[in-house]
């Protein structure tokens, strides 16, 4: 596949390198000839200084036989533009655009992206992803990550091992012997920093980070038998007023599920936009790192502390002085992922990385085959992957244990219409099942392959 990404920076480059490792044709355009040299000097793939939307500029990046645009520059409007002239110019199929401006996507204003006016195919918005994430991870206490799948009958569960977790040093085999009710699949482990597709044989230790799938409504059961059984984050301090900040608000307001939230917000004039914005949300105008303010907002009842400001800094300070005051929960918005092993062992329970839910988020659209859902785990090293079985599939029709999946790749659950089946070795996958699976990195192509609609389907 032959993709165009316009803009060089972190969600750019993030996507540059899922695709070329892949042996896709990419090409990088940016105005800054720093972050262009970074991708020259770190990634096979060709990149060149440019405004991304002129067209002679598009055109050297190949865009008159691309299949693909992607659009993630820092600006909105140059986003949009790049998608159109992709469009109008070289007949571009599919243009993605990264827009951050809220204006632009209120639903009044929909028409703008009608196919005769500005044809963009898929709009990313990081704000609105960002929230949407950070309030699955808040619902799921004890959890450091939550992804929903196969519309929420099934979710992926991060959590990290103590001393205290009844199932360390246990084979995985033995759950099911020693835990008959626990319907769950552990489909990663993460110990000092090294993801690995857990073995039958391999055991939890204390200090791992686990994946584990389980039906929706043996979460809490599944937590429990883990050590987690955290009682739920009900009232939340949100430091940082803007669109992430703003979003996450207005969905706990709306929400009506015993959830409130305050928010701290330090630029006087936002805070006053928030307000008219957020009418029955309370606003405090204030520094959060200030104990005065903290204590105005209630810190020492809060449950939990949510730090969106645009500052890696303030947002774990933030994070840490909150916890001295006794807040249960602290997640933390962080855009340097080399601060977040650091940032964990301090204390922080859940670091949030814009540029990896962007990155997931796009991908869904990337993958090929009939792939419902991609959510990236670890900077790229593995994906969780929702895909429909077809009749044409080489999974379909024989037990797993002889399928012969692609190394790397683990099963989590099969979803065949309201059923959800964990998977045991004799388990076989039925033509339109969801399969929730995770694939390492260098089997992604091999999975999207298995799912892939071959001419024999017509």
């Amino acid at each position: 596949m032959k993709v165009v990404i316009c803009g060089a920076g972190q969600v750019g480059f993030h996507i540059a390198r899922y695709l070329a490792g892949e042996n896709n044709d990419v090409t990088v355009v940016d105005q800054s000839p720093e972050l262009i040299g970074k991708i020259n000097d770190q990634l096979d793939v060709q990149a060149f200084v440019g405004h991304a939307s002129h067209p002679d500029v598009l055109e050297r990046a190949g865009a008159g036989d691309a299949d693909m645009l992607i659009a993630v520059t820092f600006t909105d409007e140059v986003n949009m533009i790049a998608c159109q002239v992709a469009h109008s110019l070289f007949n571009v199929p599919t243009k993605i655009a990264r827009i951050r401006q809220q204006n632009y996507l209120e639903p009044m204003w929909s028409n703008l992206f009608a196919r005769d006016q500005l044809p963009i195919d898929v709009i990313i918005s990081p704000e609105i992803e960002v929230a949407r994430a950070i309030a699955r991870r808040i619902r799921v206490p004890g959890a450091f990550d939550m992804i929903p799948m196969a519309e929420d009958r099934v979710r992926v569960i991060g959590v990290r091992c103590t001393d205290e977790c009844p199932v360390i040093h246990t084979p995985l085999r033995q759950l099911t012997s020693l835990f008959p009710d626990l319907n769950i699949t552990v489909i990663a482990i993460i110990r000092d920093e090294v993801m690995q597709v857990p073995s039958a044989d391999d055991q939890m230790l204390p200090g791992d980070e686990v994946y584990f799938v389980a039906e929706t409504g043996h979460v809490a059961r599944a937590m429990a038998v883990f050590g987690h059984e955290e009682k739920e984050t009900r009232r939340l301090i949100i430091v940082g007023g803007g669109n992430i900040g703003t979003t996450l608000a207005e969905d706990i307001a709306n929400a009506e599920d015993g959830y409130t939230a305050k928010i701290i917000e330090l630029d006087k004039s936002r805070a006053r936009k928030v307000a008219e914005t957020l009418p029955t949300t309370t606003i405090i105008q204030g520094d959060a790192l200030d104990h005065e303010i903290l204590e105005e907002a209630g810190v020492r009842t809060a449950d939990a502390i949510v730090a969106v400001t645009d500052h890696d800094e303030s947002n774990v300070l933030c994070s840490l002085l909150s916890k001295r005051y006794g807040v249960e929960r602290a997640v933390t918005l962080i855009n340097k992922t080399n601060y977040g092993p650091l940032i964990t062992a301090l204390g922080v329970d859940v670091v949030v990385s814009p540029r990896e839910i962007t990155a997931s988020t796009i991908l869904q659209h990337v993958r090929r085959g009939r792939i419902r859902s991609v959510h990236s785990l670890r900077d790229g090293y593995a994906e969780i992957i929702e895909a429909e079985a077809l009749e044409t599939s080489t999974l379909v029709g024989q037990p797993l244990k002889e399928a012969r999946l692609p190394n790397g790749v683990i099963v989590g659950a099969v979803v065949r219409g309201d059923q959800v089946i964990i998977p045991r070795p004799d388990t076989a996958v039925e033509a339109k099942d969801r399969v929730i699976l995770m694939a390492a990195a260098k089997a992604v192509k091999k999975v999207e392959k298995m799912f892939a609609v071959r001419l024999e389907y017509f």
